[in-house]
């Protein structure tokens, strides 16, 4: 086998080609089209439009991220999203792509692309398309999630290794924040130590409005590479923080994203077990502030807010952290009242 093919990059036309001849997952007469999909920083992503059958997603993982600052990552994480992707396909039919394919040696992942039409839900929310019951099946299908192990137990040990999670959440987000901003470092040094402690659910880890798609009156969940089996209330913290940072950003719609946070919470704590809920929800209000302050201090800023509304944003969260509210239902009535007084 050549090193050509070896070293491939699959956003490389010509080489991606001749990688999917030589694998014989085409016909040699085949010739799809490929695009580039761009929006994410970890991976290389092409969509594969054949002439003939579905089309496909193919993945790569990169060892640099694409962002301003170094944030490195080792390319195996692709398989822990192959393995994710398998999973899901149990635990929530219909919700994920269905898996096809995983390379270990070049480190990438096929799977099925979702037909058209689709929506990003992340775009459709920026354009202000807020919808109650969206955000409810986005808390049953979270729920769904960290569920799993009820059913499947075998999961804890399947989704033991958490080093992804260091190098693409607790680093990254939290370590890095407490390193820029000292107001928050004792705040999220201890969330640091108790995330690492606790062991309660399997854990998307990237779970946001970025990472669905709407199609046909359902949620497509994508990007499964940090699933991890730990604490399920950094999942619930992280979704939280683009929805608190779409409600500053678009004070017109302000209160149908806040409206929104409180049905997905409220869906969530309905659908979830008893006892995953009564240890998620103290620490969920912790993780959706720690993971506010990242989203603008962190690695991986939003990049639809500006300075400004990054500074504001900073200084509403840190001024949470110091009320500590106890949990979901209290940080979103002190966040509604910050924004409507400053």
């Amino acid at each position: 086998m050549s090193a050509a093919v070896r070293e491939i990059n699959i956003e490389n036309p010509k080489a991606l080609l001749r990688y999917l001849r030589e694998r014989q997952l085409i016909a040699s007469d085949d010739r799809p089209r490929f695009e580039i999909l761009t929006g994410g920083v970890s991976n290389r992503t092409v969509l594969v439009q054949r002439e003939r059958g579905e089309g496909w997603v193919l993945k790569q993982s990169l060892a640099k991220l694409r962002v301003e600052v170094d944030w490195f990552s080792a390319p195996e994480r692709i398989h822990r999203e192959a393995s994710g992707l398998r999973w899901l396909g149990k635990v929530a039919p219909g919700q994920v792509p269905r898996f096809l394919f995983e390379d270990d040696t070049r480190h990438i992942l096929g799977m099925t692309a979702v037909p058209q039409p689709h929506e990003n839900w992340k775009q459709a929310l920026l354009k202000g398309k807020t919808d109650l019951e969206q955000a409810r099946s986005f808390g049953r299908l979270l729920a769904e999630i960290h569920n799993a192990a009820l059913t499947y137990p075998e999961l804890r040990d399947e989704f033991s290794e958490r080093r992804f999670f260091e190098e693409l959440r607790l680093e990254p987000y939290y370590a890095y924040t407490a390193s820029r901003v000292p107001a928050a470092r004792d705040f999220l040094q201890g969330l640091i130590a108790e995330t690492r402690e606790r062991k309660l659910a399997l854990v998307h880890g990237d779970y946001s409005p970025k990472n669905v798609l709407l199609q046909d009156g359902r949620l497509i969940l994508l990007d499964h590479e940090v699933m991890h089996f730990g604490d399920p209330a950094f999942d619930i913290g992280f979704s939280l923080a683009h929805l608190l940072a779409k409600a500053l950003r678009l004070p017109r719609h302000r209160s149908s994203f806040l409206a929104m946070a409180r049905a997905y919470w409220r869906s969530y704590a309905d659908s979830v077990s008893a006892a995953l809920f009564e240890a998620v929800q103290r620490q969920a209000a912790r993780q959706a502030l720690a993971c506010t302050l990242a989203r603008v201090a962190g690695r991986s800023p939003l990049e639809y807010l500006d300075a400004s509304e990054r500074c504001r944003l900073q200084q509403v969260t840190l001024a949470l952290m110091a009320k500590d509210p106890a949990h979901i239902e209290d940080l979103l009535n002190l966040f509604e009242g910050s924004l409507a007084r400053s």
